[in-house]
Order: structure tokens, then sequence, then C-alpha cells
């Protein structure tokens, strides 16, 4: 999600008169040591800008990211770190340490940890994050700072999409279909308005991380890190930039690691889960059943039996599915909590005897409704069955009397909790 800018100064990114790099040193507001000097874990001085780097055998690609780095800090005249998170069984570390570069090792698993572990020991007031496998230039910082610094944004993306991909960089499946796809989703979920949602160049600051709650171990993170900003309304910015074909291996997995996204932002969105697509199914099911109780024509055609049979099926699926929204807004902490009226209103309204004594109405409703024509069938010595729309209906609402009552005391287990 994007807002729009306040800043007065030009639009090339300096104050009038002045270069761009003076500008943005002053606005880092640090006294350093000596400009570009990587400063160590135990220096006194503290650095204005903290580069994390996960790591896993990454030495053919960790020296010149590393090189990129400093020549970054260089150019903006400020002192930083460099954290490598390490999980190699290579010489990745010794490379790194003998550049200078601080080297962490979580003792977790997980791409996502390995970042989070290393914010844990990041000092700058600005932060940078990205792979070491040479794919993201990181003599673009000063780029993506800028905006952080001059405080028109709270976190600023190197856009992939936006920008340039060199070739070999990006199979075309990640180009073309799932990047863009993935994208999208977040956008639909999130808001949060941006080009290309899984690129791993960020910069942003050190309160906007601490706003954050970021608790992903896996690939996931990525798209957690912007679900959470947009949820809290922080601003996201994007600027074009130049992906490079790697060094090394490649670590992730195309499918599996997909799915992971898309499955993070669906449990993270129950409104879109199961909220939406459950008033949806209830609200159809509701209104076939209706047109075909009430013998309502659609086009010249009577609504018959068997949409009733299809109608009831969806009111029921549809009330079950909606429910979850509920109760998973009741049992977790979503990141997008559901906004729907129903879901407000339950929020608001609900408690374990409400929900019993619902329950309970739609169960004599439809109980006394099922008696009815079983006497009409007693009455006529058991010769002549009585229409079976009435015995649909006694029955669907039979059901969701016992949903309701059952449902009504799980949410109440849950709200004890």
């Amino acid at each position: 999600m994007s807002s729009e800018t306040t800043s007065s100064k030009p639009p090339d990114g300096g104050h009038e008169g002045e270069p761009v790099n003076s500008t943005l040193s002053e606005s880092l507001d640090m006294t350093t040591p000596q400009a570009g000097q990587l400063l160590p874990a135990d220096s006194e001085s503290t650095p204005a800008i903290s580069i994390v780097m996960p790591t896993m055998n990454e030495e053919e690609g960790i020296r010149e990211c590393i090189e990129r780095a400093t020549n970054a800090l260089e150019e903006l005249g400020v002192t930083g770190e460099i954290i490598i998170s390490d999980a190699s069984t290579d010489r990745t570390p010794d490379i790194a340490e003998s550049m200078g570069a601080i080297v962490v090792e979580p003792d977790k698993p997980g791409y996502g940890y390995a970042y989070r572990y290393a914010f844990d020991h990041a000092r700058g007031s600005y932060i940078v994050m990205g792979d070491a496998d040479t794919t993201y230039d990181f003599e673009e910082i000063p780029k993506l700072l800028e905006l952080v610094a001059y405080g028109d944004a709270d976190i600023v993306m190197g856009s992939r999409l936006e920008g340039e991909i060199k070739d070999g960089a990006m199979p075309p499946l990640h180009e073309h279909i799932g990047n863009p796809l993935l994208t999208k989703f977040l956008n639909a979920f999130y808001d949060a308005g941006v080009s290309d949602a899984h690129s791993g160049f960020r910069v942003f600051s050190q309160e906007a991380l601490e706003a954050l709650e970021l608790g992903s171990d896996g690939m996931e993170f990525a798209s957690e890190m912007i679900m959470d900003a947009g949820a809290k309304d922080l601003t996201i910015e994007e600027v074009p930039i130049t992906y490079h074909e790697r060094e090394g291996e490649a670590k992730l997995e195309s499918f599996h690691d997909g799915w992971r996204h898309v499955k993070f932002m669906l449990v993270n969105a129950p409104g879109y889960l199961f909220s939406l697509p459950g008033s949806i199914m209830g609200a159809v099911g509701v209104v076939v059943m209706a047109l075909s109780v009430f013998n309502v024509e659609v086009m010249g055609q009577s609504i018959g039996v068997h949409s009733l049979i299809a109608g009831s099926l969806l009111t029921l699926a549809g009330y079950q599915v909606g429910s979850f929204g509920f109760l998973t807004d009741v049992a977790s902490d979503p990141i997008q909590r559901p906004d729907g009226v129903i879901t407000q209103w339950l929020n608001e309204h609900f408690t374990l005897e409400r929900g019993v004594l619902l329950g309970l109405g739609l169960f004599a409703f439809g109980s006394l409704t099922a008696l009815g024509l079983l006497y009409q069938w007693a009455a006529s010595g058991f010769t002549t069955l009585p229409s079976i729309t009435g015995d649909i209906v006694a029955f669907t609402a039979i059901v969701l009397g016992l949903q309701t009552m059952f449902g009504a005391f799980f949410a109440g287990i849950l709200i004890e909790r």
C-alpha cells in the first residue's frame, strides 16, 4: 500500500543546490569514524545502516555482495554493518568474516527465521535486507534508502517486475505467472498496492521493524512482512531495480514455496477464506430455497424440488463455512481480521447463551414442522406422503439448529481459553 508523499525535496531527491548523497548522509544524523567503514559487533560506534543477508552455501556470490554493499556505504558517506545470518557448510562464513562482516548462526532453520534472528542483532537506524547470491545489486541501496531516510516511506522495496530482469535471472514461470499471480493475491487480500510483493531487496527503519509482528520461519516471511505492514497502515513504496542472474545453486522450490505463500495469505485472511465464500453460498442457497417454496418462476421455469435440494445443501455448506470465519477470528490472531457485517455483529453481541437459544429456535421450528408433516402422513393412514418441500425445509432448519448450538458451545470454549 502506498500513500502520497509529502516531501519538499526536488524531484532528483536532493535539497536545492546540494548533491543527493550529501543531504542523505546528513539526514541519517550519524557521526561516523570513517565513511564506508564496516563496524564490528563489539564496536562502540553505532552503525547508520545494518545490511542483513541470509546465507546457505553462497561462497560463489558472497564476496561480490559484500563488496557492493560496502561501495553503497562509501557512496552514502556513512558507516554500517553487514550481518550474515549463516547456515552454510562451505566457506561462506569464512569469506564474510575476512571481509569485515558479522556472522551469526541462527539456532533454528528457515529463511524467515534467519532474517528474524539477524534483525535482533541489527543496530543501525535503517535496515537493508537482500539475498547474498548476487541477484540483487547492493550498490542500488542509496535509491531505496532515500525514501525511508526522508520519511516518505516506512518500507521501500526494489521492484524487479517494474525494473529490469537480466536474461536467465528469473525463470519465465516465476516472471510471468508465479510472482505476478502471488502479488495479485496479496494486493487483493491485504490492499498492499505493490507490483512485486516477493522481491527480497528491501529497506526499512528500525521503527517500522518494531511496529511489525513477524513470526514466520519459512519463505512466506516475504509475504508476512508486506501483509503485516499493510494491516498496520505502514507506507510501502517501490523503486525499480535490476535483477541479476544468481551465482551458486538455487534454493527456491517453485511450487512448494509458492503454495506456502498462498496458504499463509489465506490462513491470515479468514474473511476471504471463510466469511465471504460462506456468505455467498448461504445467500444463494436461501434465495433458491425461497424461490422453490413459493413456486416463483424464473425465466418462465418453475424452481423444482431438485433446485430446493441444491439450495438446502448450499445453505448448510455456506453456514458452516461462514461460521469458520467467526471461529477463526475468536481462536487466533490473523493479520487481516474479518471485517464483514455479520462477523462484526457477532464479535459485539455473541454470547454462548444467545447462540444456544438461536440454535434451539431453529431446531424447534424444524422439529415442529417435521412433526406436523408426520401427523399429516399418519392421518392419511400412512398412504399419502406430505410434500417433500416441507420435509427439506424442516430438516434444513433442524441441521442449522444443531450446527448453531454446538458451534456456540465451541465458540464459548475458545473465548474462555
